[in-house]
């Protein structure tokens, strides 16, 4: 890939990327980020459900010269929640680049533009890096009463 040419976008989650999604969600098992990342289940039928979804729930791709470098979500308004989760995950060898930080700004402001007044997330406790991202971007900690091993987060948006 010609690095002077490439091109970093943030697109809706259609169809045309279901092959892309299926090969990132591998990257993230191979890479032992499933552990961290696994906001549903990941094989075919499900993946093929959030296309047919048509509701108010975003899903995005952060994507490069056509390969998924990133998935993004805000979630709950289909099940009636005023606050929507959010989550994110970006490719292993993607990281450390500001991807995360890019596309986390761009998930506030698509919620924010849906009229939430803030987002919730939830993040294993151990993954460190995210933890210390949400942080930096403004998100509050509390223990997570469901499960002990994650923490869960609010970030007010306005």
């Amino acid at each position: 890939m010609d690095m002077d040419t490439s091109s970093i976008e943030i697109v809706r989650l259609t169809f045309r990327w279901q092959e892309g999604l299926k090969f990132f969600f591998q990257d993230l098992k191979k890479s032992g980020d499933e552990l961290y990342f696994s906001p549903h289940s990941t094989d075919e039928t499900s993946i093929e459900q959030l296309f047919s979804s048509g509701g108010r729930d975003l899903y995005y791709l952060l994507v490069e010269e056509g390969k998924v470098l990133g998935y993004g979500m805000l979630r709950g308004w289909d099940e009636g929640y005023d606050i929507p989760s959010l989550g994110l995950a970006i490719r292993s060898s993607a990281r450390g680049e500001g991807l995360g930080k890019l596309f986390m700004g761009f998930l506030h402001a698509s919620a924010l533009r849906r009229g939430a007044c803030k987002v919730r997330l939830r993040v294993h406790r151990e993954n460190n890096k995210a933890v210390s991202l949400y942080k930096s971007l403004g998100y509050d900690f509390e223990e997570d009463s469901m499960e002990i091993d994650y923490l869960v987060g609010f970030k007010d948006l306005q």
